[in-house]
């Protein structure tokens, strides 16, 4: 059904007379399944299909509630109005050819993108980082692009533009709440986070208790690594798996750009971050960069080595934060 599903979505969103020849799944995705469609004139396509076959992470209470802004981003509502906003910021997407909700059933939604052939940055800084320079440029408009655009209310994007309210009070309140759930999951999963759980909950504590109140809110990918930002044949950075885009402290975006871009992150730095936010959700992603692959390992997902080692880093540097 889902090939079938599958062939008459890509005529559909290709031009009819072609056929669909082949179905490649592309590696990465945990929530969703994304798969290029090859048709018979070598034509191309991406699509995203939300299934819960086609996804690893195990099931939460609370996955389904979008007023939490850190609910898993799932589904084609969520990835309809993140393309829209970022489109209207000026942010480069891949173009949206086609979409359809429930269309093969069980609870099943896809959309057709175009397809990006090139390397994504990550392969692009690794292989030649002069070459990355002007891409890592634009990177830093599109952020500061983002980062402009204010929002009075913070959440997911779909939400606050939909005049909706978020759970909690505050950035900071969401953020240590949070922490604090991962920090008692990977407690519960690893002993060394357990030998000193007290610490580290004390540490978060101290930590928010130091954040001042904030009004106004920045657009924020949230997982924006380098593997999340594509290269078109125009040298354009085009931002991906985008689901998870909310309202929220811009400071939240560039701890996980520092975490994940390393040494490249010195061209995406912004003036005028606000230090004492900054400490708090650097502990904060460390330990949901600990748990969360510690709970995903509790499923079947395939890349379990890799994962692993995620779980593993993330968890040593948490340790590190913790004052000597």
């Amino acid at each position: 059904m889902t090939r079938e599903w599958l062939a008459g979505a890509a005529r559909s969103a290709l031009g009819g007379g072609r056929r669909l020849v082949a179905v490649e799944r592309i590696a990465g995705g945990s929530k969703k399944g994304v798969y290029r469609l090859v048709m018979d004139d070598a034509s191309t396509a991406v699509a995203y299909l939300w299934a819960d076959a086609e996804n690893y992470w195990p099931a939460a209470e609370g996955d389904d509630d979008l007023t939490d802004p850190f609910s898993p981003g799932l589904g084609l509502a969520l990835f309809q109005a993140a393309h829209m906003r970022l489109d209207r910021l000026g942010v480069r997407v891949p173009a949206v050819r086609l979409v359809d909700r429930d269309g093969a059933g069980d609870r099943a939604d896809l959309a057709i993108v175009e397809d990006l052939r090139g390397e994504n940055l990550e392969e692009l800084l690794a292989r030649d980082p002069r070459a990355a320079a002007p891409v890592m440029a634009r990177l830093a408009e599109s952020l500061e692009a983002m980062r402009s655009h204010r929002a009075p209310a913070y959440g997911k994007v779909a939400v606050v533009d939909g005049g909706g309210t978020s759970r909690g009070t505050s950035c900071e309140e969401v953020v240590l709440d949070r922490a604090l759930r991962d920090l008692a999951e990977a407690a519960s999963r690893d002993p060394r986070i357990a030998g000193v759980r007290d610490r580290l909950e004390e540490r978060l504590l101290d930590l928010a208790a130091a954040v001042r109140p904030r009004a106004e809110h920045s657009v924020v990918h949230g997982e924006l690594g380098p593997d999340h930002v594509l290269v078109d044949q125009d040298g354009r950075p085009a931002v991906i798996d985008i689901e998870g885009l909310m309202y929220f402290d811009v400071e939240w975006e560039h701890v996980f750009l520092r975490i994940r871009f390393h040494d490249a992150y010195r061209p995406l730095a912004s003036d005028g971050l606000d230090e004492d936010r900054l400490a708090l959700y650097l502990l904060a992603q460390r330990l949901s960069l600990t748990a969360g692959p510690l709970r995903l390992l509790d499923g079947d997902f395939p890349d379990r080595t890799f994962m692993a080692a995620i779980a593993e880093h993330n968890l040593e540097q948490a340790l590190a934060l913790l004052p000597v």
